[in-house]
């Protein structure tokens, strides 16, 4: 399912009632309707974009840039736990028109591997997630050797590891543009290149975030909690705003303070 937003900042309000009337009465060909509906439990961190509507993620895209804005996944114990293998089908997101996505000839020959925001080993429960999360709208340009196949790819592993001790846990992971250098951008669609990525993890349960913003370069990953920041930061990095749901009170309890440590 897309809903196409018009880009550029929106009256917030509006947007909230447009998704709601989107999720609520369309037809969802990408999934059953409350796969939709429960990415929004704490509200979208965005208002700008085409909401696109999978089986195992919410997004929202950016058609400039032709990459995610954020991408939103709820993960449970039973997700977490599933068997189905991956299977590394990529390909261009097919509600998305040519001229406003990322095709496959865009990363051909570029020096950066197609990463995953939602990754694929979060979509072993269900044969249509896995497919989905190949989608390019789901993909950002990405350092490959110590980034997307180091550091990150252990986070991710950990993050299962959360959902699994947690019960579940909402993640919120997208890019970060440094607006101070020029944009780098690879292919004939000119799909952006992140100079960072971040990743949000609430788990409900406990009332707890942990948020990380690691650079879109080769990193050490022993050098993982050094990455650490508050949510807050992320929001002023990204112009994000998170758990808008949630009361002020909530959210300044957790969005101001880094957690000291990784999550056990």
């Amino acid at each position: 399912m897309r809903s196409s937003l018009p880009y550029g900042p929106q009256n917030r309000f509006l947007f909230f009632l447009f998704a709601f009337f989107v999720l609520s009465v369309s037809h969802v060909s990408a999934g059953p309707l409350d796969d939709c509906q429960e990415f929004t439990a704490y509200g979208v961190p965005g208002n700008t974009g085409e909401l696109l509507c999978h089986k195992g993620f919410l997004l929202a895209h950016d058609p400039g840039r032709k990459t995610p804005i954020w991408v939103i996944e709820h993960l449970t114990k039973e997700k977490a736990r599933g068997t189905i293998a991956r299977k590394d089908a990529f390909k261009p997101d097919p509600v998305l028109p040519k001229g406003r996505r990322a095709e496959l000839s865009d990363y051909k020959g570029s020096p950066y591997d197609r990463g995953h925001m939602a990754p694929a080993a979060d979509m072993k429960w269900d044969a249509q997630a896995m497919a989905e999360c190949f989608y390019l709208s789901n993909m950002v340009p990405q350092v490959g050797k110590g980034m997307n196949q180091g550091i990150w790819r252990i986070l991710e592993d950990k993050v299962r590891d959360w959902a699994i001790s947690r019960g579940e846990i909402y993640i919120y992971t997208g890019p970060v543009y440094d607006g101070k250098e020029e944009l780098k951008t690879i292919g004939k669609n000119k799909v952006a290149v992140p100079s960072a990525l971040f990743k949000v993890v609430f788990s409900p349960g406990d009332q707890k975030a942990i948020a990380f913003i690691m650079p879109n370069r080769g990193l050490n990953t022993k050098d993982m909690p050094k990455y650490i920041v508050s949510v807050r930061e992320v929001e002023n990095e990204t112009g994000l705003d998170f758990f808008d749901t949630l009361s002020k009170e909530t959210q300044d309890y957790f969005e101001s303070n880094s957690a000291p440590a990784l999550w056990e």
